[in-house]
C-alpha cells in the first residue's frame, strides 16, 4: 500500500538468467527430451502407456477411442496439449516408426507419405502384447512411484521393462544444448548380446558385435558399410549409411525399370518421389522417363522406368547420390543415467539395462517373499485352528463379540492378530476334511516358494539366471528376423567401376547429334562396297566427327569458337549405329552458334609425366597454328575453357595431340600440303592466338586438315569429295618451314572434287568413311594401293548422285593379327535401301 516501506531485493540479472536458464534446460533434459536408459521412454511416452494400462486397454481387451485415452492421460498425468499426447500415441502405433510398436492402433494412424493421422475421435487404440512385458510387475513395488502434477495420484518414475526397449526401439529428441538419436535394433540380436554379457561381464564390445550385428530399422533397407556401425557401438557416436533396397527388372519392350521395395528409415516417401521428379526435370538425374508409386496394402513399391539407352546401374548410383534413397542415420546415444545425461556405447547400454533389471528382480522378489510369508502365516493359523477345532468353536461361541473372540484366540493358541482375524473370517466349508488337506497342501507349496524366493535373494548368480531365463522367454515370444540387410565391406560407390572399358565409336553429326556405339556393330567390308546404314538423320544432316575411344577415356571436345569441354567417353549416351543419337547440348553446355571441330581422347590425366611432355596442337581454317602444353588443359573437369583466341572471320579447324617431336602436315581444300617440324611452333599459353602455319595461293582456299606425323616411315591418306583416295609415302612431302604454300598432294579435278581429308595411316589400320547421306563403310587400309603424291587415287566408296564424302577416320586394330581375305565380311557390293531419318529434335 501507498506509504508503506517497499521490500525490494536487488538481484544480479546475469546470475538470475544463468540460474533460470540452467533450471529450464535441466527440466527439458530430464522431463521432456531424453529417454531413461532403463526403460528407453520419455515421460510423455511412459504416461501414455501407464494411462492406457490404468484404463484397462491391454492387448486382450477391447479397443477404446483415442480421445478417451488422451483425456485419461491429460487429466491424470500429463497436463499439456492434447496434440502432444495424441502424436506420441500415434507414433508408438506406427510400424514404420518403431521397430516393435507398443500401441495397437485401429483406424488411420498416418502413412509413410507423411499423411497426418485421423482425428482422435475417429481412431481407437489399445496396448500391444509386447507392452505387457514393459509394465509387468509394476504393481509389485518393483519401481518407484512419484506424485502426479497435482499430488492426487501416483505415477511410475520408470517401467520394470523386461524388454530392453531403448536398444530395440531407439529414441530421438532435442534438448537444450544436447540431443539424442538412437537407432532401433533387432530384439533377437539384442537378447543374445545381453545374455552374452550376463554370462561374461568382461566381454568386449568387439565380442558383443558377434551377437549384435548392426541396427535393424523398421523400414528395412540396406546398411551400407560397417565403419559407422563400429563407431556407434564403440563410442556411442557414428554415421550409418542406409540405402533403399531395389532391383532392376527387364521389360518386354527392351527397356529396364528400377523397383524400390524398401526405403531408408524416417524418409518421407511422397517427398522423396517429388524431389526425384524435380531432379529429373532439372536434368540432374538423367535416364528416367517415368516415376510411379505402386505401393499398396501388400507393401511398398516405387518404380523408375528407364530410357532405352540408359545404364541402369549408373541411374541407381545417381539416385543414391542425389535423393533420399541413400541417407545417413547419425547415431548419438545420449540417455539419462540416474537423472544425468550421458553418452553411452553398446556395452554401457546393456550394462545399465541389466542393472535396472537386477534391481527390479530384487524388489519384485522381496515383494513376492513378503506376500508369501504373509500368506504362510495365515495358513499356519488355519492349521492351528483346525488342529483345535472344538476348542476354537467353543471359544468363539462363548465370546460376547468379535473382539473378545479375537483376543481369546490370540491368548489361548498364541496366534497373531492377523491369524485370529483370518480364522474368524474363515468360511465354515473350510472346516471339512477335504478343505483341511487343501490348506495343508497349499501351506507346503507356499513354503517351497518362500524357500525359492529366499534363494534368489541370497544369490547374485541366481538373480542373473532369472533375468537370463526371462530374456529367453521373450526371445521365443517376440524374436524375429532382421529387416535391414548389411553390406559389410561397402566403400563409396564409383560408377566407373560398373563400366566395361570397351572400345566404342563416338560420332557427332553436322547438326550436333552424338552417340556412343560398340565397335563390334560395324562390319568390315571390302573396298568399293556400298556400306551399311550408320545413322538415321535428316537429309541435310550427316556424321561429321568420328573417333574410337575406350569407355573410360577422357574426351577433350574442341569447338569452332576455340573452346574446350572435358567429358568421360561413357557419359556419351550409348545407341545403336542406326540411331540418331542425342543433341550434344544436352551433354555439354555448348552454344547453338558453336560447332564441334574435333575430339581428342586421353587415357589418364593423372599421369604427370605424360601431361607434362605432350602438347595440344590447334589449327584454324585461315592457316593459323598454335601449340600448348597438355597440362594446361587438365586443370578442370566441368564447364569449358578457352583453348585458343580466334580472329574475326576465322574458326578452329582441327586439334591434335603430339609428343613435342612430331612433324606437322597441313593440307588445303585446293589440294596443297605443307610439312614442317613441330618445333617450328613454340609452346604458348591457352589464350594465345598462334602463328601462321600455311599460306594459300588462292584467297578462297582454306585448310581442311592437319596431320601430326608420329613415324617417318608412315603414309598419308588423302580423300576427295567424290570418294577418291590414295596412300602416299611421307617421304614424298619434303620438309620445309611453316608459313609456306606447300606442294601438291592431290590432283584436284571435277572428277575427284575438292580435298576433304588427310590422315596419317599404316597398312594395319582400318578406315571408316561416312558420307553426307549417313552411309558408312569400314575397310582395311591395305586394300588401298600406294600411288604418287599428285595422283588421283582409287575409288573408295560408291556415291549416289548428289552425295559427297563428309567424314573420314582411321581405326587402329591393336594387338590383333591382320585377317586374311576370306575373313572379311561383305566383300560383295550389296545394295542397301537408304531410309530417310527422323526429325532433328532436341531430346530432353
Amino acid at each position: 500500500m501507498k506509504g508503506e516501506k517497499e521490500n525490494i531485493i536487488p538481484i544480479d540479472i546475469v546470475e538470475e538468467m544463468k540460474t533460470a536458464y540452467i533450471d529450464y534446460s535441466m527440466s527439458v533434459i530430464v522431463s521432456r527430451a531424453l529417454p531413461d536408459v532403463r526403460d528407453g521412454l520419455k515421460p510423455v511416452h511412459r504416461r501414455v502407456l501407464y494411462g492406457m494400462l490404468e484404463l484397462g486397454v491391454t492387448y486382450n481387451k477391447a479397443y477404446k477411442k483415442s480421445a478417451r485415452i488422451v483425456g485419461e492421460v491429460l487429466g491424470k498425468y500429463h497436463p499439456h496439449g492434447d496434440a502432444s499426447v495424441y502424436d506420441t500415441m500415434v507414433r508408438m502405433a506406427q510400424n514404420w516408426s518403431l521397430r516393435y510398436p507398443l500401441v495397437d492402433g485401429q483406424g488411420n494412424f498416418g502413412s509413410m507419405d507423411g499423411d497426418s493421422p485421423a482425428a482422435m475421435r475417429y481412431t481407437e487404440a489399445r496396448l500391444k502384447k509386447i507392452t505387457d512385458e514393459m509394465v509387468a510387475d509394476i504393481n509389485k513395488k518393483a519401481v518407484d512411484f512419484q506424485p502426479n502434477f497435482d499430488d492426487s495420484l501416483e505415477e511410475p518414475t520408470v517401467f520394470p521393462a523386461k524388454i530392453p526397449n531403448l536398444l530395440v526401439n531407439g529414441s530421438s529428441g532435442i534438448a537444450v544444448g544436447m540431443a539424442t538419436n538412437m537407432p532401433p535394433h533387432n530384439l533377437t540380436e539384442i537378447i543374445n548380446g545381453t545374455i552374452a554379457y550376463i554370462e561374461n561381464n568382461d566381454i568386449s564390445i568387439e565380442e558383443l558385435m558377434n551377437y549384435i550385428k548392426a541396427p535393424d530399422f523398421p523400414t528395412g533397407g540396406i546398411i551400407y558399410g560397417t565403419s559407422g556401425i563400429r563407431s556407434a557401438f564403440m563410442t556411442g557416436k557414428g554415421k550409418i549409411v542406409i540405402r533403399a533396397k531395389l532391383s532392376i527388372e527387364a521389360l518386354k519392350n527392351g527397356r529396364e525399370q528400377i523397383v524400390i521395395t524398401e526405403i531408408p528409415y524416417q524418409v518421407n516417401k511422397a517427398s522423396m518421389i517429388e524431389k526425384t521428379a524435380q531432379l529429373i526435370q532439372e536434368k540432374v538425374i538423367e535416364g528416367i522417363t517415368e516415376v510411379r508409386d505402386e505401393s499398396d496394402r501388400d507393401g511398398l513399391r516405387i518404380v523408375y522406368e528407364l530410357r532405352k539407352d540408359a545404364i541402369a546401374q549408373i541411374v541407381v548410383n545417381k539416385l543414391y547420390k542425389y535423393t533420399q534413397l541413400q541417407t545417413q542415420f547419425v547415431v548419438n546415444n545420449v540417455a539419462l543415467v540416474k537423472g544425468r545425461p550421458q553418452t553411452l556405447h553398446l556395452k554401457d547400454l546393456i550394462k545399465n539395462y541389466i542393472e535396472h533389471r537386477h534391481d527390479v528382480i530384487i524388489r519384485r522378489t522381496k515383494f513376492d517373499l513378503e506376500e508369501s510369508q504373509k500368506k504362510a502365516h495365515i495358513l499356519e493359523g488355519y492349521i492351528i485352528a483346525l488342529d483345535h477345532l472344538d476348542q476354537v468353536i467353543t471359544l468363539i461361541r462363548s465370546s460376547s463379540d468379535t473382539e473378545q473372540a479375537k483376543i481369546g484366540l490370540m491368548n489361548t493358541f498364541q496366534l497373531s492378530e492377523i491369524q485370529s482375524k483370518s480364522i474368524l473370517e474363515m468360511r465354515l466349508q473350510r472346516l471339512t476334511g477335504l478343505e483341511r488337506n487343501k490348506i495343508e497342501k497349499e501351506y507346503e507349496e507356499i513354503k517351497k516358494i518362500i524357500q525359492n524366493l529366499q534363494e534368489i535373494l541370497g544369490s547374485f548368480s541366481i538373480q542373473m539366471s532369472v533375468i537370463k531365463n526371462e530374456l529367453i522367454e521373450l526371445r521365443e515370444k517376440f524374436g524375429d528376423e532382421r529387416r535391414s540387410v548389411i553390406e559389410p565391406n561397402a566403400e563409396e560407390f564409383d560408377e566407373e567401376d560398373m563400366i566395361e572399358n570397351n572400345q566404342m565409336v563416338i560420332t557427332i553429326s553436322h547438326q550436333g547429334y552424338t552417340k556412343r556405339t560398340s565397335l563390334a556393330e560395324y562390319k568390315i567390308q571390302g573396298r568399293g562396297g556400298i556400306g551399311t546404314k550408320s545413322a538415321s538423320t535428316k537429309e541435310e544432316d550427316f556424321t561429321e566427327h568420328l573417333l574410337v575411344a575406350n569407355n573410360l577415356d577422357y574426351l577433350f571436345i574442341f569447338t569452332s569458337k576455340g573452346r574446350m569441354f572435358s567429358i568421360k567417353a561413357y557419359k556419351i549416351p550409348e545407341s545403336s549405329k542406326n540411331s540418331q543419337g542425342r543433341a550434344i547440348q544436352n551433354i555439354i553446355p555448348i552454344e547453338e552458334s558453336d560447332k564441334v571441330r574435333n575430339v581428342i581422347n586421353v587415357r589418364n590425366l593423372d599421369n604427370i609425366e605424360f601431361i607434362e611432355s605432350h602438347y595440344i596442337v590447334l589449327c584454324t581454317t585461315n592457316g593459323i597454328i598454335k601449340k600448348t602444353l597438355l597440362k594446361e588443359f587438365c586443370k578442370f573437369r566441368t564447364g569449358w575453357i578457352n583453348a585458343i583466341t580466334i580472329n574475326e572471320n576465322d574458326e578452329l579447324l582441327d586439334v591434335q595431340l603430339t609428343n613435342g617431336n612430331n612433324e606437322i602436315v597441313l593440307a588445303s581444300r585446293d589440294g596443297q600440303a605443307i610439312r614442317f617440324h613441330e618445333k617450328e611452333v613454340r609452346s604458348m599459353g591457352r589464350t594465345a592466338m598462334g602463328v601462321i602455319g600455311m599460306q594459300f595461293k588462292n584467297e578462297e582456299d582454306t585448310l581442311i586438315g592437319m596431320v601430326c606425323v608420329t613415324d617417318p616411315k608412315t603414309e598419308l591418306l588423302v580423300v576427295s569429295e567424290q570418294g577418291y583416295g590414295k596412300r602416299s609415302a611421307i617421304e614424298s612431302y619434303r620438309i620445309t618451314h611453316r608459313n609456306g604454300q606447300g606442294v601438291k598432294t592431290l590432283d584436284v579435278t571435277e572428277k575427284t572434287g575438292k580435298l576433304v581429308a588427310i590422315k596419317e595411316v599404316s597398312p594395319t589400320d582400318e578406315l571408316m568413311i561416312i558420307n553426307k547421306s549417313g552411309i558408312a563403310i569400314r575397310m582395311l587400309l591395305n586394300k588401298i594401293r600406294i600411288t604418287g603424291r599428285i595422283a588421283q587415287g582409287v575409288r573408295l566408296i560408291k556415291l549416289y548422285e548428289g552425295d559427297a564424302i563428309a567424314s573420314v577416320e582411321k581405326i587402329q586394330t591393336l594387338d590383333a593379327p591382320l585377317p586374311s581375305d576370306n575373313e572379311y565380311v561383305g566383300t560383295e557390293n550389296i545394295e542397301l535401301e537408304v531410309h530417310e531419318g527422323t526429325e532433328n529434335t532436341t531430346e530432353s
